[in-house]
């Protein structure tokens, strides 16, 4: 069999630098798009994007040739350049790591309904609290100290 066949679902998790919120609704979905745009340029297939005024999730089908890590930094990278040539914030930038979780095809939508419901979700927990009890979940030692 001479073709490539993968299916890997990566969910990510990026923050606003310092997690100030300044990701604003008016300008939110531009912001969505251009990710979305990056991603799917890159052959790979967006499937959800959405979140808060300091951080998005993103769940991607991700494509046989690149990695996670190629991935975001491209998208942190290019998505700082758009948001300050169209000058949505001066002070903008992205945390430095990012948080990648793979799921199976009988996971994509669970983790779907959790991102589509980012905004009501995080009015009950902060996203750093939120983290900690992920990354604690997953065997990280004290992922913040």
């Amino acid at each position: 069999m001479a073709n490539t066949y993968n299916q890997i679902y990566v969910h990510f998790v990026i923050s606003v630098k310092n997690r100030y919120p300044l990701i604003l609704p008016d300008w939110e979905y531009r912001l969505y798009h251009y990710i979305t745009s990056i991603i799917d340029n890159r052959k790979n297939k967006t499937i959800i994007i959405n979140g808060t005024r300091d951080h998005v999730h993103i769940l991607v089908s991700m494509h046989n040739t690149e990695s996670p890590s190629q991935l975001m930094m491209c998208v942190k990278r290019e998505s700082t350049k758009f948001i300050k040539t169209n000058q949505l914030s001066k002070k903008f930038s992205w945390q430095e790591g990012y948080g990648s979780f793979s799921y199976t095809k009988s996971h994509v939508d669970a983790v779907f309904q959790y991102i589509a419901n980012q905004k009501e979700h995080h009015k009950k927990i902060t996203s750093l609290d939120e983290m900690k009890t992920i990354l604690k979940k997953l065997g990280f030692v004290n992922p913040y100290m």
